[in-house]
């Protein structure tokens, strides 16, 4: 038989009956397009983002380093995986690839490329981008006015940096601080162009040099070109500067970029950012997937609950189970058809919105192009259909009980609420609370990113055990409020205890996306602000030092180290440097890296300027080859001093340094803890930008400072040499802020989450609305008997509250219980510390879920009052 007309008839004719109902999840439906769609259309953007060519732009080619490392093994059962991760260090070319790559056929120009610090002092400390003249054709950067520098002692300059042919610049570059001649202005920003024998000098590694651009001859195209020049490469076996000190996994051969790729060779920052945003937005988009299908399902679920009477009559007075089945879907499709469309067309701006805020935000390098080719937006449309598709197939098996029942039987299994549930049911929501403590152990066994995950999932498999579990929580919030609400609330609350008591399932809906928006929101909030206490708190408590001393550019002059020490009244003085290493190691058995920013200190004058919190070993034998591990990662590694920890340094260098000693703030000044001279060796340009000095006991500290930078600005590096003039670059601070490390994706982080919470969040409490306004619908019939037979209204609007009050408490206190279990094993693995959340946060979601719980309840019972 063709159901198809009797089954489009019943949609329709239900979907006009119960437009008020459906009104409800329709608000959900386009919310949940909208957050999977920006979710969705971020990471594709970020996926296929690429580092833009500024530089590079004109050249057809670029030879540079490759910046990637690798980690290969095999997982458990399976075949050799490979693990990569991009460094943040330059890794550089040998200086013979330059003459190599000119004598390529098709190559018109090989031009070498190296780039280097460079402070203008005489404009007030501007830190400017120093390069060759000869680079600048690559860009192009064309003359505006001048000509191009002839000598050592000319430059040519960005526009808009102020100068003119003629004027003169005091800059420090390389080391020293001597006096150019301005001889032309360019294109381009910050930046000063030097000759290019000046610029290799400069430069301070004349056997390398940072990349190679390739001018094509006329009618080569690129492919063509990169083609020959990788074959040229390969002959000549050719490998980059660090080739014999690097990872054993790590490829060494050169790289030949072109097109979108050649920005990787100038962009260094561009590629961790990318790989880490991407981390995080895809685990940000599956929470969003999983917390959307949950509230999706509840609300669709709860919409045709309200109507099983009459899905229920339909099957009794004849309707095949087909029958209902296409019904139901059909209404749901056409029901959920606009939503999922005007959701997915919102998510278009929202992406670019979001792009934006992460850009403002810092999260995304300025270097960083994320890609939006019109394809991608057809993926918006995958999403709604995901969406609709969800709406759907809960609506099928919501009807399905009633589908398969007999006629006869029909009204009768849907005339009350069960007296008692499945089984099954109750064993799927305990052992979902089981993984979730187990998840929540495994948090606390671990560190880092790890914990975190570990958390995350175990507080989603928590919320999931209790909507699961959502009637037998009602029960029991019933039971353990009923006996208040008799005593204590009068007929309203009398009648509020009777009423919850027989609508146990009905509260458990209600409920759960309650627990749902508190767990998810305390566990996002909580634990950044968790991190971020514990790490300032770390940070105060190592700081020592009495002053520090910070330089933009080519960092501090030369010798105002050795004159900082010198001078009256400094007990020490630490140069600090702060660099990344890249840790191997295995996550469920698949290799993985993980990127930890480090700090390089200097040994002797350690103990008077910071305190790492010493817990095993000792500092004084952190050396050359040496480095302090962090408790807690010593004891994720089972490191004891004297063992070796294998690591990667931010150039790809691989060492197994020997544990001198375990620290314990970990979280303010890094896992690992360098020699500044080890760490310098690995890091594009080591310059003394951050230095911490301890005065002597009872020297004044402001005294000092004075003294300090008297010192400076008059005493010169050694005899004959230049003073260095004015140190408007140069600051000194009384009360330094404390060092706190930072991993580079914590900004990301923090934006992300702070997106997530506000848009999960606003969901959430819509669909605590809705749920709360769909259950109020069904209930108008039973709010008028109630009327009929003498309840005021000042009684049934007192029940209403009282109901709301035990919904909002309820999934307050569940919530927060939900919260607490993974929090607090996440805060112990990596802070040592009790989950903490900001007074005013924690208010502000009490508030807010009292208020909406307070509102879905009363405003759908309105006409009933009347």
């Amino acid at each position: 038989m063709n159901t198809a007309p009797a089954a489009s008839l019943l949609a329709a004719r239900a979907r006009r009956t119960h437009r008020t109902a459906w009104s409800a999840v329709v608000v959900a439906l386009a919310l949940v397009s909208l957050l999977l769609g920006t979710f969705a259309l971020t990471v594709g953007a970020t996926a296929l983002g690429h580092a833009r060519a500024e530089r590079y732009a004109a050249a057809d080619a670029v030879v540079a380093a490759d910046q990637t490392t690798r980690y290969r093994a095999k997982p458990w059962g399976g075949g050799q995986e490979t693990a990569k991760a991009a460094l943040t260090e330059r890794i550089r070319l040998p200086w013979h690839a330059v003459g190599l790559l000119r004598k390529v056929d098709g190559v018109r120009a090989a031009v070498p490329d190296s780039t280097f610090p460079v402070t203008a002092e005489s404009s007030g400390g501007v830190a400017l981008q120093g390069g060759s003249w000869e680079a600048a054709r690559l860009a192009p950067y064309a003359l505006r006015t001048g000509r191009a520098p002839g000598a050592a002692d000319e430059v040519v300059v960005s526009a808009g940096h102020g100068a003119s042919p003629g004027d003169r610049l005091r800059l420090r570059a390389g080391g020293a601080t001597r006096t150019f001649a301005v001889v032309g202005v360019a294109d381009g920003r910050d930046a000063v162009h030097f000759t290019a024998e000046e610029a290799r000098r400069l430069a301070g590694h004349p056997g390398t040099v940072d990349a190679i651009g390739l001018l094509a001859e006329p009618g080569v195209g690129a492919a063509e070109l990169q083609a020959r020049v990788r074959a040229a490469l390969d002959r000549a076996h050719v490998r980059d500067a660090r080739a014999d000190v690097r990872a054993a996994d790590d490829a060494t051969a050169p790289l030949v970029l072109t097109g979108d790729d050649r920005g990787a060779a100038e962009q260094l920052a561009a590629a961790p950012a990318r790989s880490a945003l991407l981390a995080m937005c895809g685990a940000v988009a599956g929470t969003v997937v999983l917390v959307a299908v949950l509230v999706i399902a509840s609300l669709v679920a709860q919409a045709l609950r309200q109507r099983a009477g009459e899905l229920a009559l339909l099957r009794a007075v004849g309707a095949a189970p087909r029958q209902l089945r296409a019904a139901v879907g059909r209404e749901v499709l056409r029901v959920s058809l606009v939503p999922v469309l005007l959701g997915a067309v919102a998510s278009v701006p929202a992406c670019f919105g979001l792009l934006g805020l992460l850009r403002s935000g810092g999260a995304l390098p300025s270097g960083f192009e994320p890609a939006t080719p019109p394809w991608l937006f057809a993926g918006v449309l995958v999403t709604a259909g995901l969406t609709a598709g969800v709406a759907r197939l809960t609506a099928f098996l919501g009807c399905e009980p009633i589908a398969r029942a007999r006629p006869a039987a029909a009204l009768g299994a849907t005339a009350s609420e069960p007296a008692r549930e499945r089984p099954a049911r109750r064993i799927t929501g305990l052992v979902l609370l089981a993984l979730g403590v187990s998840a929540a152990g495994t948090a606390a066994l671990q560190s880092g990113a790890v914990a975190a995950a570990a958390a995350s999932a175990a507080a989603l498999t928590m919320v999931v055990g209790c909507a699961v579990l959502g009637p037998w929580i009602a029960r029991g919030a019933t039971r353990a409020a009923a006996a208040p609400l008799r005593r204590f609330g009068g007929p309203a609350g009398r009648l509020a205890a009777a009423e919850s008591a027989a609508g146990a399932r009905r509260l458990g809906t209600a409920v759960t996306p309650v627990v749902l928006v508190t767990a998810f929101v305390l566990v996002q909030l909580a634990a950044g602000a968790t991190l971020s206490r514990a790490g300032d708190k770390q940070a105060v408590a190592a700081m020592r030092a009495d002053l520090t001393v910070t330089a933009t550019g080519d960092g501090l002059p030369p010798g105002a180290l050795d004159r900082l020490r010198g001078a009256p009244g400094v007990a020490a003085v630490n140069d600090v440097v702060r660099g990344t290493v890249v840790l191997a190691g295995r996550e469920a058995g698949s290799p993985a890296l993980e990127r930890l920013p480090v700090l390089g200190v200097t040994p002797d004058d350690l103990p008077r300027t910071l305190d790492p919190g010493l817990v095993e070993g000792s500092f004084a034998d952190l050396g050359p080859g040496t480095v302090s591990v962090g408790r807690d990662r010593a004891r994720s590694m089972d490191l004891r001093p004297g063992d070796r920890v294998r690591l990667r340094f931010g150039d790809g260098t691989e060492r197994s340094p020997r544990v001198a000693a375990v620290h314990e703030r970990s979280l303010a000044l890094g896992e690992f803890l360098f020699t500044r001279v080890e760490l310098a060796a690995h890091l594009t340009a080591p310059r003394s930008t951050e230095v911490l000095v301890a005065a002597t006991p009872g020297t004044d500290p402001a005294a000092l400072r004075t003294r300090l930078r008297e010192r400076l600005a008059t005493e010169p590096a050694s005899p004959g040499a230049q003073a260095p003039g004015g140190l408007a670059d140069v600051s000194l601070r009384q009360n330094p802020p404390p060092v706190r490390l930072v991993a580079e994706e914590q900004r990301a982080g923090e934006i992300l989450a702070g997106v997530a919470v506000t848009a999960i969040g606003a969901f959430t409490v819509i669909a605590v609305l809705s749920t709360l306004t769909l259950i109020g619908i069904g209930r108008r019939p039973a709010l008028g008997l109630l009327r009929l037979v003498g309840a005021g209204r000042a009684q049934l609007r007192g029940m209403l509250c009282a109901e709301a009050a035990l919904v909002a408490v309820t999934g307050l206190a569940v919530g927060t219980v939900v919260a607490a279990v993974p929090l607090a094993a996440f805060s112990f693995a990596t802070a040592r510390t009790l989950p903490y959340l900001p007074p005013f946060q924690g208010l502000l979601i009490v508030a807010v879920v009292a208020v909406t719980a307070i509102a879905g309840t009363l405003l759908p019972g309105r006409t009933a009052l009347r």
